[in-house]
């Protein structure tokens, strides 16, 4: 019996004056006598129990309202929030245009009416040959730094191609969009991005992107954990003296153990590869735990360009600094004294940042005075730079100390290094950088296989050299059985990724029959994938059978990963299930009507089955509106105009093609073929 119910049945009388009590103010209850004798002394914290729900923030606000009323302005409180001209920090005058020389496609918001909307098009000479409009629905980022933009389609959630960089007052391609790797609207927006740019979703399992409902902005709860229980005991008048002991009806992290505190900040601020525990979500941490029960997370080591650091890397960067290792060996030594509030003896976030209010409304003065609380009364402990230095930067210890400047993963903007130290010089910033491998910055006694997955992810998420793969390998033995049943998902994955799909199939194999343990519907969707990556194999290797058994079982895993259907559909046509696999694309389409894939096979499936030259033209057009360069659409409708006896126009297509692509090797077979006929 989970605990808010089982404190219910005890005592039916109280549960009913609670729901109508309930109804007044909550002001006027708190200050109602304490029934202590119906609610048990808690000795762990009521919101890590997970019957213990989640009552948004606007029932913190009933008691909290002056806490409120400064968080909903700091970077949390304004994380994320639909698209309004309230919302946006961004110009949209003549500047507000960008150009991406590598996709040759144009960017330019714009408000119609109250709707923010960003046109992409292109222009051939004076002549604009493509124009696709989306509407803006969400805005994420504080305007601190940046305003990026998202796209909701039925749910789906996808980031647009257009960010505002409000340090530099500039319109750019949002960060990993350059350099030819501009993906325009198909970014999708993750548990893992959602889960720290925001208050925690509803998220419909069996999906990558797909949301029931979606917050407004990082809430109380996500540094408090779960308030149910707490409403509930002080709406019955239950109040703790917290001056003198710690209120386990609610997270206050100021009372929490360094480790722990320093978790609910490192949550989010140490970003980095996240690998998730078996069977754990995005979702599961909940202040008072420790990251390493839900994530571990790794970061690349390189030797030299120490000073180097990401955007969201203060809490490692600060975990580095001597300010901070000094206070640690107080508690190692057992010198630290303060046990209501430890964070008080050592440096945590804490300790220079009141999550409650805007750093923009927090004086440098504030700052300072953390570095003076040490560094004071001896000249051994005094700052050595000469008073002249000191007196240009205006004792300003976070000027030299906390040096502002950009981070190695967005540009555009410049943030503060929280590794504080001496500044370094000139020759030790220009050392040669050499990656040497990854390590976990939250846990120290990670596990062989998850060290493993982390080398996989590498490879996967941020294009790291293939032979991140083989360093994987030392990681995921599977000469023993039980070593191959741990580790088969992490090693079908590794030998997907290195394309060696016979290996995937012999491994597949040997467990025996994979498709009985691949039955668990997850957040992660990892037996879904695994049956995705086994089934692709299979049709890889021409053995289509049974790429369609594992096929069917990621569908049903999965039944909202899109790509995984498409992907399913596209075998079913060519076993000739032509009914099915009809019925999975219209499936698709019905639920994300711009997924150009599935326009393009199901055109062809009009064309090639139904005979429906109509049909099919409908569909290749609207994949062609929506992205102008996707060549399977392109070789399709070249195929549409032969079938209608345009051999002209085909070859204009084809020459398109080629143009975009002169390795394309269907064009140029479909292309010499008309030359030889003619």
């Amino acid at each position: 019996m989970h605990l808010v119910t089982s404190l219910k049945l005890k005592n039916k009388t109280l549960v009913i004056c609670i729901i109508a009590i309930s109804i007044a103010c909550v002001n006027i209850f708190c200050s109602r006598p304490a029934p202590t004798s119906h609610w048990p002394v808690l000795k762990e914290y009521a919101s890590l129990n997970d019957s213990v729900k989640y009552v948004g923030i606007n029932s913190c606000k009933q008691c909290h309202v002056d806490i409120y009323n400064t968080f909903v302005h700091t970077g949390m409180g304004l994380s994320f929030d639909a698209a309004t001209q309230q919302k946006t920090s961004a110009r949209f005058d003549e500047h507000a245009l960008v150009y991406d020389k590598y996709k040759n496609f144009y960017y330019k918001p714009y408000w119609q009416n109250d709707s923010l909307r960003l046109l992409e098009f292109r222009l051939e000479g004076k002549d604009t040959i493509h124009k696709r409009t989306e509407a803006i629905d969400f805005i994420v980022g504080s305007g601190q730094h940046t305003n990026s933009h998202m796209v909701n389609t039925n749910g789906y959630l996808n980031q647009a191609p257009l960010t505002f960089y409000t340090q530099k007052g500039t319109w750019d391609l949002p960060p990993g969009f350059e350099n030819g790797n501009n993906s325009r609207f198909s970014r999708i927006i993750g548990l893992e991005c959602m889960s720290c740019h925001n208050a925690y979703p509803n998220f419909i399992k069996g999906s990558e992107n797909k949301y029931s409902e979606i917050k407004r902005g990082i809430d109380c709860e996500r540094c408090h954990g779960p308030g149910e229980y707490h409403v509930l005991q002080k709406q019955a008048g239950i109040l703790v003296d917290t001056s003198k002991v710690i209120d386990y009806s609610i997270v206050n992290p100021a009372k929490l153990p360094i480790g722990q505190q320093l978790d609910v900040c490192q949550r989010c601020h140490i970003q980095g590869n996240a690998v998730l525990n078996e069977g754990k979500s995005f979702l599961d941490f909940k202040p008072g735990m420790h990251l390493s029960e839900v994530m571990n997370v790794f970061m690349p080591v390189y030797k030299g360009r120490e000073s180097e650091h990401i955007m969201a890397s203060h809490a490692e960067r600060m975990k580095q600094s001597k300010c901070f290792t000094e206070t640690m060996r107080k508690v190692a030594e057992g010198t630290a004294k303060n046990t209501l509030k430890p964070y008080k003896d050592v440096l945590t976030c804490v300790t220079c940042h009141n999550p409650h209010v805007s750093v923009k409304a927090t004086s440098d003065d504030r700052f300072i005075s953390v570095c003076k609380s040490c560094h004071q009364g001896t000249n051994e402990v005094m700052c050595s730079e000469k008073e002249v230095v000191r007196k240009k930067k205006n004792n300003n210890c976070i000027s030299c100390h906390m040096p502002s400047s950009g981070a190695t993963d967005i540009p555009h903007v410049s943030v503060h290094d929280h590794k504080i130290g001496i500044p370094l010089t000139r020759e030790e910033v220009s050392k040669v950088k050499e990656f040497v491998g990854i390590t976990c910055i939250n846990n120290p006694n990670v596990s062989n296989k998850t060290k493993g997955d982390a080398y996989i992810a590498y490879f996967e998420k941020f294009n790291f050299d293939v032979s991140v793969l083989d360093s994987a390998l030392k990681y995921l033995p599977s000469q023993k059985q039980g070593d191959l049943k741990t580790n088969f998902q992490s090693l079908v994955q590794l030998y997907f990724l290195k394309e060696d799909y016979l290996k995937v199939v012999e491994l597949s194999r040997t467990l025996g029959n994979p498709l009985e343990s691949l039955t668990k519907k997850s957040l992660s969707n990892n037996d879904a994938w695994t049956a995705y990556r086994i089934a692709a194999s299979f049709q890889n290797l021409n053995d289509l059978a049974e790429a369609l058994r594992y096929y069917k079982r990621a569908v049903e895993l999965a039944p909202y990963q899109l790509d995984m259907m498409n992907k399913y559909a596209s075998a079913l046509s060519l076993s000739g299930n032509i009914k099915d696999a009809k019925f999975y694309l219209e499936k698709i389409l019905e639920e994300y009507p711009k997924h150009t894939s599935a326009l393009t096979n199901l055109g062809f499936i009009y064309l090639s089955a139904d005979q429906k030259p109509e049909a099919a033209a409908a569909c290749y057009r609207k994949a062609l509106d929506l992205n102008p360069d996707y060549e399977p659409a392109l070789l399709n409708q070249a195929g549409l105009y032969l079938y209608l006896g345009k051999t002209q126009d085909a070859e204009l297509l084809l020459k398109r093609i080629l143009k975009l692509n002169p390795a394309n090797l269907q064009a140029k077979q479909i292309l010499q073929q008309l030359k030889s006929d003619s």
